[in-house]
């Protein structure tokens, strides 16, 4: 199994913590924009509460994709810890670096994800 360049590793893990903190950043001015344009959100017409109720489902969807990349994000993190980083699940082989640099949270290499498709494809019938 090929080896990771340190400096390969160094460059992912320092996309994926400006990621989380991006992340993180998204959520809170989306919530504090939630918070500010609906402020009096007890009161008003059945319009003003249509538009909460609309802008309160689209925020819980946006955070729950959030919190899903989140977790992808804090995985990646954790197998460079670990020194697992950059290992397909699927074929065990070292993950592509340009894969790598383009989606530092990837678990799969190109062969590994053509590989899990085929494979929900096949079971999704």
């Amino acid at each position: 199994m090929e080896e990771l360049k340190p400096e390969l590793v160094q460059q992912c893990k320092t996309k994926l913590l400006e990621a989380k903190s991006d992340i993180l950043n998204r959520v809170r001015e989306a919530k504090d924009s939630l918070n500010k344009n609906f402020d009096d959100s007890k009161g008003g017409d059945e319009g003003d509460q249509t538009l909460r109720a609309l802008a309160e489902t689209e925020f819980l969807n946006m955070n729950e994709r959030m919190r899903k990349q989140l977790v992808e994000i804090e995985l990646a993190l954790a197998r460079i810890e670990s020194g697992n980083y950059g290992i397909c699940e699927e074929t065990e082989e070292a993950i592509e670096a340009d894969r790598l640099l383009a989606i530092p949270w990837t678990r799969l290499s190109i062969e590994g994800a053509e590989i899990r498709e085929s494979m929900q494809k096949r079971y999704a019938r």
